[in-house]
């Protein structure tokens, strides 16, 4: 387990410095966007993980959810341990066959026309073809993510 854990965090680093130059970046267009749109649940008063599962009850009725302000932390809910949580709270629905949006969508923006503008950010930054609802693990009839999907991530700090 602990090999799978390493595989999986030089996979994530790798990637992160093997990335040509993008537009998008975590500093200039992210961070922004997640300050304004999801600080105020997620930010340095927020329970880290481990802490948000142990009393998950008590941290929803403080609406406060897992600690998200760094870029670490931040990259803990999209590559690993938490895989593809990030895109799956954000999702709008056109990536799953139910069309029911993640339950954070709603928080993009005040409207339908300004959720799908940070979405594109978010996206963009992520990588369109990165943008995997996948868990680490395959559970049931859903496959977990691979190496190759990994490999996508673009995550520019």
């Amino acid at each position: 387990m602990l090999c799978r854990c390493l595989v999986a965090i030089l996979t994530v680093a790798a990637v992160c410095h093997s990335v040509p130059a993008q537009d998008i970046t975590y500093r200039k267009d992210v961070r922004p966007l997640w300050e304004t749109k999801c600080g105020s649940c997620h930010g340095q008063d927020a329970p880290y993980y481990g802490d948000f599962r142990e009393d998950k009850e008590r941290y929803v009725g403080e609406e406060l959810g897992p600690r998200m302000d760094t870029y670490a932390d931040l990259i803990f809910f999209v590559g690993w341990p938490d895989t593809g949580a990030f895109m799956r709270r954000l999702d709008d629905g056109k990536s799953v066959d139910s069309g029911e949006p993640g339950n954070m969508y709603q928080y993009l923006g005040e409207d339908e026309s300004e959720r799908q503008k940070n979405l594109k950010i978010m996206k963009a930054w992520i990588g369109e073809s990165a943008w995997k609802l996948k868990r680490w693990k395959a559970s049931g009839d859903k496959p977990g993510i691979t190496k190759e999907e990994l490999d996508l991530l673009k995550i520019k700090y």
